[in-house]
């Protein structure tokens, strides 16, 4: 730690302090030990044990080494010191308390001191400009043990960060290849706690669109690399209530939701997604993309049918399409979207004009020219069917 100059307050002590005070370093740290259950209530426990052991241990090293610094520039910890009160700093967050108990427990081992010495050090010994170094150096020399327990407690929380992350990458995994025969998933998923649903959805997100994931999906995300993208694992308790959590979460980030599953068929879902983006399945005229939103899977399985089979589809595009061929282009775009949107709306002009941001009457002028060419083709069912299913696959 740097000083408000370049040398160490104790570099003004005498060094005949350490001399004086050394004979009482054990009455201090009796003291301390004393009264750091009744001062820190958190520390509300028998010293003994390995508690105790340690609380000791660092009291003692403590003393002995401030001891040592009186006269001298030495850095206000040794190597071996400041690995104990990084590891003290570690403690604390292993045993689930804050760094805060365990710095006022310093400041008060810093005020016991100050006051043992008052009460056991004869003053006409030490001068009282001495005496006033001596109070400087000591709560300065808290502050470094302070820095080390914080750097050692910032060090063990981001440890521990990064292996709840890692263990929960690896109980997505497990989900995904529904490793379902021993209770695996179950024992890790209570480990990490993260509540294993009966039923999860998979997405996909694609790296450039991962910024903030982690935090809009919150605790009940699991969340792993894999290739290109971001695998996400989400609980999928109430459908109304989850959909909009995700779409809330997943919005502006191009990503394609697969169906919800019993999580130990999870892999189906991830499955669908994959193959949604890989036959570039987007969302319909009824949820434009302009919003961010993502890609549901389950709206779009027809299309996904489709996609799945091009040169079966292409077959048969052609020969349901063939009526268009030899109009303008410009005219078969008109005519194909008209088209589409008359097979889905079943013939009703409201919602096709409204679809299309055309007028009524311009719809049935258009399904006319249609009925014109297509004739009987478009009372037949099964003909409507195979041209729904070529249209929403794209093609014009």
């Amino acid at each position: 730690m740097a000083y408000a100059t370049s040398d160490p307050p104790w570099l003004s002590l005498p060094a005949e302090v350490t001399t004086v005070l050394r004979p009482v370093v054990t009455d201090i740290v009796e003291a301390i030990i004393e009264g750091i259950p009744r001062d820190v209530p958190v520390y509300a426990m028998p010293m003994e044990g390995r508690f105790g052991q340690g609380v000791r241990r660092g009291v003692t090293v403590a003393l002995n080494r401030f001891l040592d610094l009186p006269g001298t520039r030495l850095q206000a910890l040794s190597e071996d010191g400041k690995w104990v009160y990084e590891n003290l700093g570690r403690g604390e967050v292993r045993s689930g308390r804050s760094l805060e108990s365990l710095l006022a427990a310093y400041r008060y081992g810093a005020r016991v001191t100050f006051r043992a010495i008052s009460r056991t050090v004869d003053v006409s010994q030490l001068p009282p400009d001495v005496l006033l170094s001596l109070g400087e150096s000591l709560f300065a020399y808290i502050d470094e043990l302070s820095a080390a327990s914080a750097q050692g407690y910032a060090q063990e929380q981001s440890e521990r960060a990064g292996e709840q992350l890692r263990l929960r990458g690896e109980l997505l995994e497990m989900i995904l290849r529904g490793d379902s025969s021993d209770g695996g998933v179950a024992r890790l998923a209570a480990a990490v706690g993260w509540t294993l649903p009966e039923v999860v959805v998979v997405a996909l997100v694609p790296f450039p669109h991962v910024d903030g994931l982690r935090g809009a999906l919150g605790p009940d995300g699991l969340v792993t690399e894999r290739g290109t993208d971001v695998l996400i694992v989400f609980p999928f308790l109430s459908r109304k209530a989850r959909r909009r959590d995700l779409e809330r979460a997943l919005r502006g980030r191009r990503a394609i939701v697969g169906p919800a599953r019993p999580w130990q068929q999870a892999g189906e879902s991830l499955h669908l997604a994959t193959a949604a983006g890989a036959h570039g399945v987007a969302p319909g005229p009824d949820r434009p993309d302009a919003d961010g939103a993502p890609v549901w899977v389950e709206d779009h399985l027809a299309e996904l049918v489709v996609l799945a089979e091009p040169l079966a589809t292409d077959d048969l595009a052609r020969t349901r399409l063939a009526p268009l061929d030899g109009l303008r282009p410009a005219v078969r775009e008109r005519l194909t979207e008209t088209l589409l949107s008359w097979l889905r709306h079943q013939g009703q002009r409201a919602p096709i004009a409204a679809e299309l941001f055309v007028h009524q009457q311009t719809v049935g002028y258009r399904v006319a020219q249609l009925k014109e060419l297509f004739g009987e083709a478009l009372d037949d069912p099964e003909v409507r069917f195979e041209l729904e299913l070529v249209l929403r696959a794209g093609h014009r």
